[in-house]
C-alpha cells in the first residue's frame, strides 16, 4: 500500500516539471488563442434577448429613457474583454433595426416566456431587421451605413455629410446633479432641462454629450425640426416653447452660413469640423464675426465690434411664465406680460439675455433708434406697439437733451503735474490698505484685480448714489445699496467693455484731523465693501480736501473737475476718451431737496453727460 501513495506526489512533480519545461511556449499558444478568439468575437458573437424588465433601473440604450418595470426590452448582448455577457437594453420600439441584423425569431433568448401580443411584436421587429435606413439628401437618396456592418469588414465608419444623420438629439430634465455640461463645464442641476446629443462610436455604442439649452452647439449640431428631439412631447409647454426658439436660432445660423458669398476658412488646426466666418460691415470697414464655437475651440477671443450697439439686440415678446424678473426693478414679470430683452454677448461668446419691464428699459445706457431694430416687433398686439414706439421716441428726446447739456459747456482743463515719486502709501499721517495710494489731496485705487483701461468711462458718485451711507455714522459695514439692480447694471457695462470709476468727496479725511485713520478706514472699507458686492474691478478716486483752503480752491474737489483729468491724463494707458459713449452718474442734481449741485456740475466741467441715479437705476 505505501506505494501507490509514493508514485501519486511523484507523478505530480514529473507533470510539473513538463510544464513549466514547456512554459513559454504554451504561455505563447495561449496569447495566440486569445487573440485570435478576441478579432472573431465582435458581431457574431453577439446575440438578442427579451424579457420584461424586473425594476425600473434600467435605461434604453438609444433614447436613454427609463425602462418601466415589467414592460418589454430587447437586450443586445456582446462580449466584454474578459469574455462577460454585456446587455446593452432597449425599448421595443427603439432597438436599432437599421444597424442591428436579427435573422430569425428563434435566434432571441425568452421569447418562448413573453405573452402572445409580445411574441408578435418582435415577428414583426426581425421583419424590420436589415433594412439600411435611407435619407434624402439634396434630393437624392443615401443609404445610412450601419456601424456594425462597417465593423465586421474592419473599415472605419463612413459618415455622411450632415451630421444630423449620424448624430440625434434627445430633451429630458436631469435626474440628478451628477451630469455637467460638455460646453461650459458646469453642472447640470437635477430636473433642470438638459439637451444630449448622441452619437456613435467607432465600436457601434451611443455615446449621449449632455448640454445646458443655452449651451447647445447649434452651429455644429443644428437641429431641423422638434420632430428631430427625443423626448420633447414629455417636456412642460414652456421648455416647449424654449425648444421652438432654439430650432428658430438654428434655422437663422444656417441661412447665414448659406449666404456670406466671403466666408473663409479659419483654425487650420482644427482636424474635426470646418468653422466658417462671416464678415460684416462696421462703420466701413470690414470686420470679422468669430463664430463662438471656433473661438472656444481655438482658444482665442472673440473680436467685438468698436461700437456696444453691434454686439447687443433688443427682443419683444410675451413672457412665457411668471419666472423671469426684471434685471433694473428687480420685480417678477408676470406671465404673458409684454418684456423687453437686451441680448449680449459675454466673455465666452454665448449670447445672454437681460429682461426688463418695458418702463425699466435702460434707454440712457442702451437707446433704441427704431422699432425695426427690435426683434418680434410685428407679432406684438397693436397697444404694445403704439408703447414701444412712444419708448423709441424717449430715447429721441434723452439723446438730444444729453447731447446739447454736454456741449453747452466749455471744458477747461486744470494743470495737473503728476509723478510717480510724488504718490504715498499714507494719506498725511493715516495709513492706507493695500493697493491704495495717496497723491496731493487724493486717495486712489488705481488698480483693482481685472480693470481694463477703456475709451468708455462709467462714471458713478459713491454716497447716495451707489451706497446709502450717512456722515454721521462711520464704519467699513455701515452701508447699503442705493438700488437692488446696482450689481447687475455694472457687471452688464463691465461686459461691455466699460471701465467703471467712482468719483467721491470726503473732506472728513482732512477735516478730522485726530480721528483721520478712522475717517480713512470707515471710507475705504466702505469701497472695497461695495467692490466685492457688486463684484465687478472698479477704479476709484477720493477727494479728501476741503472745498477751499487759504483762499485757493482745492482741484480735486467735485464739482471741479480735477479728478477726472487726473484720470483721463494719467490713470487710462493714454487711451483716448471717447465722450459720446461716456457718462457720469450722482445725486447732487441741485433739485429742490438735493443737498448741492456739484455732481451735476462736475459732468458739465467734465464735458460728460449725467443721469441722476433716479433716471439710471429706476426709469
Amino acid at each position: 500500500m505505501p506505494l501507490p501513495s509514493l508514485r501519486f506526489p511523484l507523478l505530480l512533480i514529473h507533470c510539473s516539471n513538463r510544464i513549466f519545461r514547456e512554459r513559454r511556449q504554451y504561455l505563447s499558444s495561449y496569447s495566440f488563442v486569445v487573440t485570435t478568439t478576441a478579432n472573431r468575437i465582435s458581431p457574431e458573437a453577439m446575440s438578442f434577448v427579451a424579457e420584461y424588465a424586473k425594476s425600473n433601473r434600467s435605461l434604453c440604450k438609444s433614447c436613454s429613457k427609463s425602462i418601466a418595470s415589467k414592460s418589454l426590452r430587447v437586450g443586445l448582448i456582446s462580449k466584454g474583454p474578459g469574455g462577460i455577457d454585456m446587455p446593452r437594453w432597449h425599448h421595443l420600439d427603439c432597438f436599432p433595426t437599421d444597424s442591428e441584423s436579427i435573422a430569425s425569431v428563434d435566434d432571441i433568448k425568452g421569447l418562448s416566456a413573453l405573452e402572445k401580443d409580445d411574441q408578435d411584436a418582435l415577428v414583426k421587429l426581425v421583419e424590420l431587421c436589415g433594412e439600411p435606413a435611407k435619407k434624402e439628401v439634396d434630393g437624392k437618396e443615401e443609404e445610412v451605413k450601419s456601424p456594425a456592418s462597417d465593423e465586421k469588414s474592419g473599415k472605419k465608419i463612413k459618415e455622411t455629410t450632415g451630421s444630423s444623420v449620424s448624430s440625434k438629439v434627445i430633451a429630458e430634465y436631469a435626474k440628478s446633479s451628477r451630469s455637467s455640461c460638455k460646453k461650459c463645464s458646469q453642472t447640470i442641476a437635477s430636473k433642470e432641462l438638459r439637451l444630449g446629443l448622441v452619437t456613435r462610436d467607432s465600436r457601434g455604442f451611443d455615446m449621449t454629450k449632455w448640454h445646458h439649452l443655452g449651451c447647445f452647439p447649434v452651429e455644429s449640431g443644428p437641429i431641423d425640426s422638434v420632430e428631430d428631439i427625443g423626448g420633447f412631447s414629455s417636456l412642460q409647454n414652456e421648455d416647449q416653447d424654449a425648444l421652438k426658439d432654439l430650432i428658430l436660432k438654428c434655422g437663422k445660423k444656417t441661412l447665414n452660413m448659406e449666404e456670406g458669398n466671403d466666408e473663409s476658412v479659419a483654425d487650420k488646426g482644427l482636424t474635426e469640423e470646418t468653422n466658417k466666418r462671416k464678415h460684416s460691415q462696421v462703420d466701413g470697414k470690414e470686420e470679422e464675426v468669430k463664430n463662438p464655437a471656433s473661438d472656444e475651440i481655438s482658444g482665442k477671443k472673440i473680436k467685438e465690434t468698436k461700437d456696444s450697439s453691434a454686439s447687443s439686440k433688443v427682443i419683444a415678446e410675451y413672457a412665457k411664465s411668471g419666472r423671469s424678473s426684471c434685471k433694473k426693478c428687480s420685480q417678477t414679470i408676470a406671465a404673458k406680460e409684454l418684456r423687453l430683452g437686451l441680448v449680449t454677448r459675454n466673455f465666452q461668446g454665448y449670447e445672454m439675455t437681460k429682461w426688463h419691464h418695458v418702463s425699466c428699459f435702460p434707454v440712457e445706457s442702451d437707446p433704441i433708434d427704431s422699432v425695426e431694430d427690435i426683434g418680434g416687433f410685428s407679432s406684438l398686439e397693436n397697444g404694445d406697439k403704439d408703447a414701444l414706439k412712444e419708448l423709441v421716441q424717449q430715447c429721441e428726446k434723452k439723446t438730444l437733451m444729453n447731447i446739447s447739456e454736454s456741449t453747452s459747456h466749455v471744458v477747461v482743463e486744470a494743470e495737473i503735474s503728476f509723478s510717480a515719486s510724488d504718490v504715498k502709501d499714507k494719506y498725511r499721517d493715516a495709513s492706507l490698505l493695500p493697493k491704495w495710494k495717496a497723491f496731493e489731496t487724493v486717495i486712489f485705487l488705481e488698480r483693482d484685480d481685472g480693470l481694463n483701461d477703456s475709451e468708455k468711462i462709467a462714471a458713478f458718485d459713491f454716497d447716495g448714489c451707489l451706497a446709502n451711507t450717512s456722515v454721521k455714522i462711520t464704519g467699513a459695514d455701515k452701508w447699503s445699496l442705493m438700488y437692488p439692480s446696482i450689481p447687475e447694471k455694472l457687471q452688464s457695462l463691465y461686459s461691455q467693455g466699460y471701465k467703471l470709476v467712482i468719483f467721491t468727496n470726503e473732506s472728513n479725511i482732512d477735516r478730522w484731523k485726530n480721528k483721520r485713520q478712522a475717517a480713512v478706514d470707515s471710507k475705504i472699507g466702505r469701497l472695497n465693501s461695495f467692490i466685492k458686492r457688486t463684484e465687478v474691478p472698479i477704479q476709484v478716486f477720493i477727494a479728501c480736501g476741503v472745498g477751499s483752503s487759504g483762499g485757493k480752491d482745492d482741484l480735486y474737489r467735485k464739482p471741479k473737475a480735477g479728478m477726472w483729468q487726473l484720470m483721463k491724463k494719467y490713470f487710462n494707458s493714454g487711451i483716448a476718451i471717447d465722450m459720446d459713449k461716456s457718462f457720469y452718474v450722482g445725486d447732487a442734481a441741485g433739485r429742490t431737496g438735493d443737498h448741492s449741485d456739484a455732481d451735476i456740475k462736475f459732468a458739465q466741467a467734465s464735458g460728460l453727460k449725467f443721469y441722476t441715479p433716479e433716471e439710471y437705476f429706476i426709469a
